[in-house]
């Protein structure tokens, strides 16, 4: 396997919004496959974000200015980068999170459906449209979105590239400035993406990359922004939903979920297995709308499970910047033991292992083998808690009624998968389910990929939508101008105040027969 070229990740790191980094304290940040030095990074602190968002704060209305169309000419440059330089892409996304390269791919292509979709959109979405007035003739009203001004993108380890760059796309062609804080862990992928859009003709100083702390750079940059977009923990998330609250600024967040896929009878029994090994174990388990429960028709479940656990098995765990592996490494020795502590506990309780369930130090020092559970209850840590890593449990149900009560029974609501014996049944279940997102025949990518439609949860799965018209809109504030003409509302001159009001009734009252009243 190649060593990471040390030099693209100390060229990146000088693209921080970090003023006289080489003075500042940095972190030194490993490869997660091998935990060689990568590269260093700044730490910021709260006075680099409060000067990162007054040079954004100057330059947004510049920015702001220019026509909808021009900003989305940049977004267009911006994906053609992203496709001309997508394997460097994916090699600092797969040294940072030690993902396989497959799923460092589905984080090339998101962004680049993202960039597609929203610089397509945000022109006629942007422009002023004509709604009724109050009085038809009397009133000419529009309504226009103004954007909110300096956007703070608070980003997670696990899709470093797409759920940082991919919220700041919107947010930008929107007309707004963006001040971007990347985990801690994987400061690299986001300062790529950010690179490229520099190259691509957009002002350095509307997006600012400030990596450091969560306590220190995340808590000044909701102190400082007009709008917070969050990717995390429920825990976290309901602490910064709060911190906005208290600023009354606009708040959007995708946070924790525990997926349930259901295979009922009829379902193709090979297809849904292979499929499950994808949905369960991209990324090693580490992302929001994986799956980590499966409730599968008792008549088929061991015949689902036994073809579930061969596939499983037949699925190669390693570390290789190339597609000759299926599944990569958690990202920290954090998850390590999270994941370990779940499984010991439900061991512990009974739980049995039907494959995998170790460490695997001889291919990496964080690598897991991945793990198919039966016989979880809900006193297990993992029977409600979201694991976050390389586990599920397989449970057979008696209906399918019972099975979307129990995909129902949670606090979460993010994503689902439902496999069936036709795409009626499976859309008829799906619609039972309370999810943001239920893939039909697949796990969770068609729903991330399907840009046009909203992405986000329910419940403690979050509050707002990323994609779709909204995942724009909610970057700016509506804005009616209503203009009177000819007449206002005093009583014409000779006409007494009755007769005018009694005028104006008449007019309201036949409003009814008006066309879009």
């Amino acid at each position: 396997m190649p060593v990471p070229d040390t030099a693209v990740f100390d060229r990146l790191s000088a693209l921080s919004a970090i003023g006289d980094a080489g003075a500042r304290p940095a972190a030194t940040l490993a490869e997660v496959f091998t935990g060689r030095p990568l590269g260093t990074i700044p730490v910021g602190t709260a006075e680099d974000v409060t000067a990162a968002v007054g040079r954004a704060r100057a330059a947004q209305p510049h920015w702001a200015a220019r026509p909808a169309s021009e900003r989305a000419r940049v977004l267009h440059r911006f994906r053609s980068s992203v496709v001309e330089h997508r394997d460097a892409l994916m090699d600092v996304i797969q040294a940072e999170t030690g993902k396989a390269r497959w799923a460092a791919q589905e984080e090339v292509m998101g962004l680049m459906f993202a960039a597609r979709y929203f610089a397509r959109i945000a022109p006629p979405l942007l422009d002023d449209h004509r709604v009724p007035g109050a009085f038809p003739v009397l009133n000419r009203a529009t309504v226009g979105a103004r954007p909110v001004g300096v956007v703070a993108v608070i980003a997670p380890w696990n899709y470093p590239l797409v759920l940082s760059l991919g919220d700041a796309i919107p947010a930008l062609l929107a007309g707004n400035a963006v001040v971007l804080k990347p985990d801690s862990r994987t400061p690299f992928s986001a300062l790529a993406g950010a690179d490229l859009l520099y190259r691509a003709g957009l002002p350095r100083d509307l997006l600012a990359v400030v990596p450091g702390p969560g306590a220190v750079v995340g808590a000044a940059m909701v102190d400082a922004c007009d709008y917070l977009m969050f990717t995390g923990s429920s825990a976290t998330g309901r602490t910064l939903a709060r911190q906005c609250g208290g600023r009354l600024i606009g708040f959007s967040a995708e946070l924790g979920g525990k997926n349930p896929m259901i295979v009922a009878p009829g379902a193709n029994i090979a297809r849904a297995a292979r499929a499950a090994v994808r949905a369960c174990f991209s990324n090693a388990g580490q992302l929001c709308i994986s799956i980590e429960r499966i409730y599968v028709d008792r008549a088929i479940a061991e015949e689902f499970t036994t073809a579930f656990v061969a596939a499983v098995e037949a699925a190669k765990l390693g570390a290789a910047y190339d597609n000759s592996v299926d599944i990569g490494s958690l990202i920290s020795e954090e998850q390590l033991r999270t994941v370990s502590r779940h499984l010991a506990d439900a061991v512990a309780r009974g739980a049995v292992i039907r494959t995998g369930g170790r460490p695997r130090p001889d291919i990496g020092p964080l690598f897991f083998e991945p793990t198919v559970l039966t016989g979880v209850t809900d006193e297990m840590i993992c029977g409600r808690g979201e694991t976050f890593g390389p586990l599920v449990a397989v449970y057979p149900v008696d209906s399918v009624d019972e099975a979307v009560a129990a995909a129902n029974d949670s606090a979460y609501g993010l994503n689902a998968s439902v496999w069936a014996g036709s795409r009626t049944e499976g859309e008829r279940i799906a619609h039972r389910l309370r999810t943001g997102t239920v893939c039909v025949n697949e796990g969770y990518a068609p729903a991330w990929g399907s840009t046009a439609a909203p992405m986000g949860g329910m419940g403690q799965s979050g509050v707002g939508r990323r994609h779709g018209p909204n995942g724009l809109l909610k970057f700016t504030e509506p804005q009616s101008v209503v203009t009177t003409r000819f007449l206002n509302l005093d009583p014409p001159p000779l006409i007494p105040r009755d007769l005018w009001q009694r005028v104006l009734m008449g007019i309201a009252r036949g409003l009814r027969f008006w066309p879009g009243r």
